[in-house]
């Protein structure tokens, strides 16, 4: 897994079924990754909910977060909706977990991504990662201590 002062790898995905999303288009901005293992699990369920919740704190940080799982850029539309997410899931789908690869968060033997989150600063460097285990919602304290640490630089 990448850990603080690593360039965070570059990546396009899918966001919605017509629209890609280019880490590097978001330079000069704050980035929260959330790798999660799927879409409709429960405890993934209840972690994207948490962080729909907390955009608005995201943003006084000018943070922007990005869901990542290796579900289909369909998979992701129907759960977004359903949950009425207000932030970006994107599809690690093909080729399946190439980014969560980049990222060291790809578990081979389950054919899915590791629970794991980024704060990746203004300049594109990971200030912060964390690896949760796979049953346990990390909740939101660790990316907020994070955002908080790089506006005291």
């Amino acid at each position: 897994m990448l850990q603080k002062n690593k360039i965070a790898p570059d990546f396009t995905l899918f966001a919605t079924p017509d629209q890609k999303i280019t880490l590097s288009e978001f330079r000069g901005r704050n980035v929260i990754l959330v790798f999660y293992p799927a879409d409709w699990s429960p405890v993934c369920s209840d972690q994207m909910a948490l962080y729909n919740e907390m955009l608005k704190y995201f943003k006084k940080y000018d943070a922007e977060i990005f869901g990542i799982s290796v579900d289909s850029k369909w998979c992701h539309l129907a759960f977004s909706q359903s949950r009425n997410l207000h932030f970006p899931l994107l599809a690690d789908f093909e080729a399946k977990g190439e980014t969560a690869r980049k990222y060291g968060v790809y578990n081979d033997e389950e054919g899915e991504c590791n629970r794991a989150l980024f704060v990746i600063n203004k300049d594109g460097i990971i200030e912060w990662s964390y690896l949760s285990p796979t049953a346990i919602n990390p909740g939101a304290d660790g990316i907020l201590e994070a955002l908080e640490n790089l506006n005291t630089k």
